[in-house]
């Protein structure tokens, strides 16, 4: 599948390269991130994804749909902070 040139992928294009890996594979979210900014030197964090939940920008156009992970206690704060905003 040819990638066409903007930012991210498709549903349909994540579940096309999802489809050439085995059904039983574990799916864990890598995040690459400079150790300093202009620095060459990069640091790769890696997290199950523990979810996923339609999400659209103020102002924008367009669905999205984010993939979410990280540190167990965290994810479970955003969670909560998601599900009672006001809180």
């Amino acid at each position: 599948m040819e990638l066409e040139d903007r930012d991210g992928l498709t549903v349909a294009e994540l579940i096309d390269i999802l489809s050439h890996h085995p059904g039983d594979a574990i799916v864990e979210m890598s995040i690459v991130a400079p150790v300093k900014d202009g620095d060459d030197d990069i640091t790769v964090d890696r997290y199950n994804v523990d979810g996923v939940m339609p999400w659209q920008d103020e102002g924008e156009d367009g669905d999205v749909v984010w993939l979410i992970g990280g540190e167990d206690a965290d994810v479970d704060v955003f969670i909560d902070a998601i599900e009672q905003p006001d809180a």
